[in-house]
């Protein structure tokens, strides 16, 4: 979901950012995408876009079967043995983040079909397909941020109601900066983008402060309160380490954000080494959060089998 525009001194003025969101969301290519620059004399060569869209829809692909039948497995499991599910992996937490994980898969069938067709259903579906997307990003960090509190999920009662109210309603919002942010573009394809707007626009800055809270800042703050914390600590369970296997997998994409606004702003300077690799970089680490919706139903299945075989399960 990110489109193909190199990070080059020639681009960076551009309004579209490259992000693994929007070249899944149909990214189209051309020749421009092969820029042969003189950095001190030397040809630089990025050929990011074509080797991604050769890849990329056999990923998603793959990624959304094992993510179905991940998210399948564990709601068969939570509907067969409801009460086999205790603390840290409530029910009614472990079915929130399947319905997490489940919007997040339903959106890749979509996304891949466009990296080769060009985006044909419109600006509005373009910009309802980040918004759910980030929805389901942040509904999920909340969700398992929240598991850090032994007490949060233990009952379905009308507190815990209350709070899955709010932690969706919340993550909508929160989400909203997304959809106003992205748009299409024809170049020549039709493309569904992530930044449609200038690199330095009040709502993009509003949306990367959003997603860079949610990947670095939300984990890093967990992660110190538990150390600090000797009840949260004392809390610790595997179940709680498979939860955390989300911020793990989405930390590198916000390391990576952070890295594509400075180039982006030019408050660094790319060099011809940064040229070549960098989009290699960014399109890995989404990549590699974009997995968390098959590892991690496939994880809390994991270390609830684990519970089981060692006798510690109970109801929560």
């Amino acid at each position: 979901m990110g489109n193909c525009i190199p990070v080059t001194p020639s681009v960076l003025e551009s309004k579209n950012s490259l992000d693994l969101l929007e070249i899944m969301g149909n990214i189209s290519y051309d020749d421009s995408n092969m820029t042969s620059l003189d950095y001190d004399a030397a040809p630089c060569h990025n050929q990011y876009c074509p080797l991604f869209q050769r890849v990329a829809p056999a990923f998603l692909a793959v990624t959304c079967a094992a993510a179905t039948l991940g998210t399948g497995a564990l709601l068969v499991a939570l509907a067969k043995r409801p009460h086999a599910w205790g603390w840290p992996q409530s029910r009614v937490l472990v079915a929130q983040l399947a319905v997490g994980t489940g919007l997040f898969a339903a959106l890749l069938p979509p996304v891949a079909v466009g990296i080769g067709q060009g985006w044909r259903l419109g600006t509005g579906l373009c910009k309802l397909t980040h918004l759910l997307w980030h929805w389901s990003l942040f509904v999920q960090g909340l969700l398992v941020g929240s598991s850090s509190c032994r007490t949060a999920w233990c009952r379905w009662d009308p507190r815990s109601r209350w709070l899955a109210v709010a932690m969706w309603a919340g993550a909508l919002l929160l989400a909203t900066p997304a959809a106003l942010t992205s748009g299409t573009v024809a170049a020549p394809e039709t493309s569904c983008i992530r930044r449609n707007v200038d690199i330095l626009s009040p709502v993009y800055l509003l949306h990367l402060t959003l997603c860079l809270c949610l990947f670095l800042l939300l984990p890093a703050v967990l992660l110190v309160a538990t150390v600090a914390m000797p009840q949260l600590r004392a809390g610790w369970e595997p179940g709680i380490c498979m939860s955390w296997l989300f911020f793990g997998l989405w930390v590198p994409y916000g390391v990576g954000l952070a890295m594509d606004f400075l180039l982006q702003a030019q408050l660094l300077q790319p060099t011809c080494s940064t040229f070549e690799h960098f989009d290699y970089v960014l399109g890995l680490c989404e990549g590699l959060g974009v997995l968390h919706c098959c590892l991690g139903p496939a994880a809390l299945l994991a270390a609830r089998l684990c519970r089981h075989r060692a006798g510690t399960s109970g109801s929560c």
